[in-house]
């Protein structure tokens, strides 16, 4: 299964190390991530595998939201089929 995690706020460092951390200590692939900074607004999507992730959704969602509220940031998982009938016409 995969997801699209966004991440956005002002731009600090160290939030692709977080975020790529927890992907790791869950089993998480990164497949892409593209990442840019407008002006102070950092942005990063990450499209990741989760067929390998050791914890539900839930949980996957939890420690994103934990680190959402530590960072500052902007947080979002979704996953692909969600993403793609969003933005299917």
């Amino acid at each position: 299964m995969r997801a699209v995690i966004t991440v956005v706020g002002r731009d600090t460092v160290g939030v692709v190390s977080q975020v790529s951390q927890v992907c790791a200590e869950l089993v998480i692939n990164i497949e892409d991530i593209t990442q840019s900074i407008m002006q102070d607004m950092f942005c990063m999507i990450m499209l990741v595998d989760l067929s390998k992730c050791v914890s539900g959704m839930d949980v996957v969602r939890g420690r994103l939201e934990e680190l959402a509220a530590n960072t500052g940031m902007e947080i979002h998982l979704t996953r692909q089929e969600v993403f793609d009938a969003m933005h299917h016409i």
